[in-house]
């Protein structure tokens, strides 16, 4: 028998965002920062006052597919 290796690579992520992703993206409407709203799965434009839903750890970037915020200006 062979013992486990350690470089074995990690399963993918399933939810939830890469932090290196969210220094990158941006609001597709205003170009301002997003925040990642892990209970809700979404990325945050306070600015826009959308919510970007995250599907299958993809961040969907689309104005159409985002949902109002109700605390939105």
């Amino acid at each position: 028998m062979t013992p486990p290796s350690s470089a074995t690579p990690e399963a993918p992520k399933r939810s939830g965002v890469d932090p290196r992703l969210l220094e990158i993206l941006v609001c597709p409407l205003t170009h301002a920062s997003l925040e990642y709203d892990a209970q809700a799965n979404e990325l945050i434009s306070r600015k826009a006052g959308l919510a970007y839903p995250i599907r299958d750890g993809i961040p969907i970037m689309l104005v159409s597919e985002a949902r109002q915020l109700r605390d939105a200006p």
